[in-house]
């Protein structure tokens, strides 16, 4: 009989296999264009992934010389935002203090990717809504249909479902898969990683 060990891990292989890796190619190329031409990055998630988006910016920045900067890094300014003017608001209003602007790109990172019929991570849509307002660029790796997130982002990722039962799990370790990926790529990344640097020094 199949161990559960065996069975997460032939999903998560078959999710490998299905994941379009055009759609991860035309992000890299989006974000090396945000970069290149002086923009920054805002990285976005709630639960899980915002602890994804912490680590992400440090790679980001650290690898691929990207200014960097995710919201719930601040847990002073993102709870006062939500105690005073509520958790919808808490994104949009921090971009807005961010001036984000046409230059600059937001990624989102989330299983579900916003959903304002369902009353689902109702502040990724609203910041998805202000980055449209000011023209920013738009990326997001998420799972299921990518909820608003897919709907219109200029390039997302969607982690497929191989397991009605483990769409969280799923889509939440594949995006630290394909943000490594991203910065890994040779169009973002610009400086080695420590052990590889230490490997290569021999």
């Amino acid at each position: 009989m199949e161990s559960f060990a065996q069975t997460f891990l032939k999903e998560s292989m078959e999710v490998a296999r299905q994941i379009n890796h055009e759609d991860v190619e035309h992000m890299a190329e989006g974000l090396a264009e945000t970069r290149n031409s002086g923009g920054r990055l805002f990285i976005l998630g709630v639960g899980g992934s915002a602890g994804h988006a912490g680590h992400a910016v440090n790679d980001f920045r650290k690898l691929c010389g990207f200014e960097t900067y995710a919201p719930t890094d601040n847990v002073s300014e993102l709870t006062a935002r939500i105690n005073d003017e509520g958790w919808d608001t808490c994104f949009s209003e921090w971009l807005k203090g961010s001036r984000l602007s046409s230059k600059d790109a937001v990624l989102i990172f989330s299983v579900g990717g916003g959903n304002r019929e369902k009353n689902v991570s109702v502040n990724l849509v609203k910041a998805l809504e202000y980055a449209q307002e000011v023209d920013a660029s738009i990326f997001g790796i998420v799972g299921k249909d990518g909820g608003y997130t897919a709907q219109v982002s200029d390039a997302c990722v969607i982690v497929p479902t191989v397991s009605p039962n483990r769409i969280t799990p799923h889509t939440e370790g594949f995006c630290a898969v394909v943000w490594h990926l991203l910065v890994s790529h040779p169009k973002l990344q610009k400086m080695a990683t420590k052990w590889e640097s230490v490997v290569a020094a021999r």
